[in-house]
């Protein structure tokens, strides 16, 4: 069982992974319709062993629409006309997914308005009501 360094704390079982080999659309001309070129990868990161349970998580919020309802992270690259620069390309592809999902999100710390941009928003509040209330009924006096 071979294993793959994502990162340095992060490490995938090649077993975790599975390609399946599709015809690709663009360049490549008649070959185009012979060879199946581009690769679906697929890497069940829901029930991943080699990731922790934090980047689990962050992880299947970051693939969005490329996670199945099982939780399979699905990824299809086919912008190589060789299948081997597609696969590096997919693989690369997962991988940078799991490095930016293993990085923890900033906390926010909370602001408060300065005081100046208050007061322009307050002065420019009134000068919109002073002109609204000018468009009312002319009265006769």
């Amino acid at each position: 069982m071979a294993r793959i360094a994502v990162t340095e704390d992060i490490s995938i079982d090649e077993d975790e992974l599975s390609e399946s080999f599709v015809l690709a659309s663009g360049p490549g001309g008649q070959n185009v319709n012979k060879v199946s070129s581009a690769v679906q990868l697929r890497f069940d990161a829901a029930h991943s062993p080699s990731l922790p349970a934090e980047v689990r998580v962050r992880l299947c919020a970051l693939a969005g629409r490329r996670l199945t309802k099982e939780g399979v992270l699905v990824i299809v690259a086919r912008s190589h006309r060789a299948q081997e620069r597609n696969r590096a390309d997919a693989r690369e592809k997962l991988f940078e997914l799991i490095r930016r999902a293993a990085t923890p999100p900033k906390p926010r710390r909370p602001t408060r308005p300065p005081a100046a941009s208050k007061r322009r928003r307050l002065e420019a509040k009134s000068v919109r009501a002073k002109l609204k209330r000018n468009r009312g009924r002319v009265r006769e006096e």
